[in-house]
């Protein structure tokens, strides 16, 4: 810029400076931008991952293993961006299944088999527990009057709504002498109803399982326990459950899922003490019962012979009373090929 007679003139910049700042600005843009995209790649606003699958699990208040998973990071390091929602009882898990509430259940055999028998779910895993042991967790209380199972007729008892109790008072009865007919099965949601009917007078014998709840039930005034299920013909066997939808979207984070349950799994058997502390801190589960626990249900991540069988028995029961309608093959709902990516040897069955 000059000064000519009291007047300032403007020199325009040569062509070539012109150019040399127009590629600069270019330049710098270009590489601001580029660093955002990188960013918006790498991480969100919470700093997690976004190449992340996210999924959602039904739990329940009382089961370690998926809590172990998320807290240790076993999920993380595989990509999975877990979510745990709780419900009253596995069977509730199973259901929010058919409103995408979440995209991976667990449960009893009863509930797993009603899934499939409504439409396009498979079992991915079974989590093992038909064991004489694990039966022997489920107790049956009853009050003081009822000393054998005969003594059960005419009364009054519970049974959770969607979940296997049902067939399990069949077969106890049956061994007693009685027909499922001659009781007055009471559906419940949860367990702590049952609990709070026993105590009011409103029901005369309920099936519990886990140490918090036995303890409570141990404690009723007026209230005994009769027997368990060991005693019984049933072992209760335990799967995975999704959606085909969600199986053929994301096969490799299935087995990755897997995977991370599996390492969750013997991680909360070799260390019990931080995984009551951790259910105490999460659920409010006391530390002791956690402890009793732990040992006796221990996940199996695979899918072995003995976990077909308990699935096609109890299936069988369900198609003759009636509770699934339309019977089905249970071969072509199982989806295992993710579980055999992961741990190719947990799955010992083969059709």
């Amino acid at each position: 810029m000059t000064r000519s007679n009291g007047v300032y003139i403007v020199r325009k910049p040569s062509i070539i400076t012109g150019v040399l700042i127009l590629f600069l600005a270019t330049a710098l843009i270009l590489s601001g931008c580029s660093s955002n995209v990188a960013g918006s790649e790498a991480k969100d606003a919470t700093g997690k991952n976004v190449d992340n699958v996210k999924i959602r699990i039904a739990d329940t208040s009382t089961n370690p293993t998926f809590r172990v998973a998320i807290a240790k990071g076993f999920f993380e390091s595989r990509g999975i961006d877990a979510e745990s929602i709780t419900f009253g009882s596995p069977a509730e898990g199973v259901n929010a299944l058919f409103i995408k509430q979440v995209d991976i259940a667990y449960g009893a055999d009863f509930p797993v088999l009603n899934a499939l028998a409504k439409g396009e779910y498979s079992v991915i895993a079974s989590a093992g527990q038909a064991t004489d042991e694990a039966a022997a967790a489920w107790k049956l209380y009853a009050k003081e009057d009822i000393q054998s199972g005969a003594d059960l007729k005419g009364k009054k008892v519970s049974f959770i709504r969607g979940t296997f109790i049902p067939y399990l008072w069949d077969e106890y009865l049956k061994d007693q002498g009685l027909a499922l007919s001659e009781v007055t099965q009471i559906g419940q949601g949860a367990f702590d109803e049952a609990y709070i009917a026993l105590k009011q007078g409103d029901l005369d014998a309920a099936w519990v399982i886990g140490s918090a709840l036995t303890d409570k039930f141990d404690a009723l005034e007026g209230v005994h326990q009769l027997t368990e299920m060991s005693r019984t013909p049933i072992r209760l066997g335990m799967g995975l459950v999704s959606s085909n939808e969600f199986i053929q979207a994301n096969p490799e984070k299935i087995s990755e899922f897997l995977a991370a349950l599996d390492e969750a799994s013997t991680y909360a058997q070799a260390h019990p003490e931080e995984v009551a502390d951790l259910m105490y801190q999460e659920t409010k589960q006391p530390k002791d019962a956690t402890l009793k626990d732990l040992p006796i249900n221990p996940w199996e991540v695979g899918f072995t012979q003995a976990a077909y069988d308990s699935l096609a028995g109890q299936k069988q029961y369900m198609v003759d009373t009636g509770i699934i309608e339309q019977d089905f093959d249970l071969d072509t709902k199982l989806n295992l090929t993710s579980l055999q990516q992961a741990l190719p040897e947990k799955v010992t069955y083969s059709k």
